[in-house]
């Protein structure tokens, strides 16, 4: 592949990522608003995050299945229309079991996309090269918090929180003719896939020990950062004074910000080493995690300086964790992996936003109680990434260059 289309394609991944993230990323911040219109407690809102990421893992686990057996393309473009259409029903949707269920449809296709973009990621770029593509593509978080959620949060707040879903199915429409238009067909990892029943290729990649510890690993990291963000919204508004209308700073600085140090961090981990970059990042983000569930009512500057550092640090340890994760499998069975190990993030990601729901509770003035103690368990959960990263190994150099066939 020459470099633009490289990068086209690359851009590409990155704008569905993008539509991903949003969809997922406005629920956190509409948790005041869910609460006040809805009548709902902090448990009952972190179910609409956790349906999302439950049933995204339990896709994610049937997609391993028959995932390397179909083109990347195809498979990309078939889960991103099944995703637009769960959001568009979120949009739709006139109360709060319908909701669920709707964030549930969503999740069903949005949590595989993602596996099919690291896949595609993994077999396409050469790993000297992937912890800069990694951040490219993983920009799309921060480009969503810098551009989405603000505006989504001003759309909700003026008009209702059904219309951000509208907005994000309509964006979806113009990327999948994109993605139809200028993707080639990707299917060098095709000839690996039909060598084994899919069942043979599960139990190849489940069986292998590299591949459980990159699991065990994958599922640590995401619960760290979930035991904190779906309450960071309400915990704001509630305990630290701000307003809804101010909410969209958090994520507009936040985002921001992570937009040019997710690239850094990409680039520093490629020149200095994946483990070492992790490692820095993982120990930096103790700070903000402290801090933030334990913050006072403060100024808007002193929250915003807070949240900012939290999202440039937990978002940090992801663009090196995801370059040596995809490193770790070859890549006949890379598409395998990446959909069992996004069932892994997701199902860590529901899990966590559930029990973080149990212990966090809302006192008789409307403060939320036991953030510290979520704030406590997130912090454990860093040093014990921290712990399993060193036991990662890399795949053989030539079954892990990234070099496969397109067509």
């Amino acid at each position: 592949m020459n470099p633009k289309s490289e990068r086209t394609l690359l851009l590409l991944l990155a704008a569905i990522q993008f539509t991903t993230n949003l969809d997922f990323l406005i629920i956190l911040p509409l948790g005041p608003q869910y609460m006040r219109l809805m009548h709902l407690t902090p448990a009952q809102f972190n179910l609409i995050v956790a349906a999302y990421a439950i049933a995204a893992g339990i896709a994610g686990v049937v997609a391993g299945f028959c995932l390397d057996r179909f083109d990347r393309k195809n498979a990309l473009l078939g889960l991103f229309l099944g995703f637009a259409a769960g959001t568009l029903l979120c949009a739709l949707a006139p109360s709060y079991p319908l909701l669920v269920a709707a964030r549930a449809l969503a999740g069903t296709f949005g949590g595989v996309t993602g596996a099919v973009i690291l896949a595609i990621v993994g077999d396409v770029i050469p790993e000297h090269r992937r912890g800069k593509a990694m951040g490219l593509v993983m920009s799309a978080f921060s480009v969503a918090s810098i551009f989405g959620v603000p505006l989504g949060l001003v759309l909700a707040t003026d008009f209702s929180w059904h219309v951000p879903f509208y907005a994000i199915a309509g964006l979806c429409v113009p990327i999948l003719l994109a993605v139809s238009r200028c993707v080639p067909a990707l299917r060098g990892h095709l000839d690996h896939a039909r060598e084994q029943h899919p069942w043979a290729r599960i139990l190849a990649v489940l069986l292998e020990p590299n591949h459980r510890m990159a699991f065990v690993f994958m599922a640590a990291l995401t619960a760290a950062g979930f035991t904190i963000f779906p309450t960071v919204a309400p915990y704001m508004v509630q305990n630290v004074g701000l307003t809804e209308k101010q909410l969209p700073f958090i994520y507009l600085t936040g985002g921001l910000c992570t937009f040019f140090s997710m690239n850094l961090v990409g680039r520093w981990a490629d020149r200095s080493g994946k483990l070492y970059v992790f490692t820095l990042m993982s120990l930096s983000a103790i700070i903000p995690i402290t801090a933030l569930t334990h913050l006072p009512r403060v100024p808007l500057l002193v929250a915003l300086a807070t949240s900012t550092l939290l999202m440039i640090c937990m978002s940090g340890r992801f663009v090196p964790a995801m370059a040596m994760m995809t490193a770790a499998v070859e890549s006949r069975y890379r598409g395998g992996f990446m959909s069992i190990n996004s069932s892994v993030q997701q199902f860590s990601c529901g899990l966590a936003a559930w029990l973080t729901g149990s212990i966090i509770g809302q006192g008789a003035n409307g403060q939320i109680t036991g953030y510290p103690v979520a704030g406590v368990v997130s912090v454990a959960l860093v040093f014990t990434c921290i712990w399993l990263a060193r036991f990662l190994r890399p795949a053989p150099p030539e079954l892990s260059t990234g070099a496969v066939s397109i067509a």
